[in-house]
């Protein structure tokens, strides 16, 4: 697993592997990125589904329960295929400007 961090943002990635392996890897990391905004790269895995992506859901629910942004790139799976909780984009460029929405509404308190 590769954590790419940048100020306040940690981008995870990791290739060759299979989702439930890396959704393990991510749990057991989790810890050392729980205070920053986390991408998660998701462009190693050629099939993913809306199923694949639910799989994310707990982590993503605790992450922002702790006021920080849990973004997940593809471009396999769409933002309407799965529900409003997760948060979807097709780019890393993306995921960064929905993180920099997302701390300019908790500085608002919106």
């Amino acid at each position: 697993m590769i954590f790419d961090k940048d100020g306040t943002t940690t981008i995870i990635f990791q290739e060759n592997i299979a989702l439930q392996e890396f959704l393990k890897n991510l749990s057991k990391g989790y810890p050392n990125v729980k205070n920053d905004n986390i991408i998660v790269n998701l462009f190693s895995f050629s099939d993913l589904t809306a199923g694949d992506i639910l799989e994310f859901l707990q982590i993503s629910n605790a992450h922002r329960g702790l006021k920080k942004s849990f973004v997940l790139v593809t471009d396999k799976v769409s933002f309407e295929e799965v529900p409003e909780e997760i948060c979807v984009v097709p780019t890393i460029q993306e995921a960064k400007d929905i993180i920099e929405m997302e701390e300019i509404e908790r500085d608002l308190d919106i």
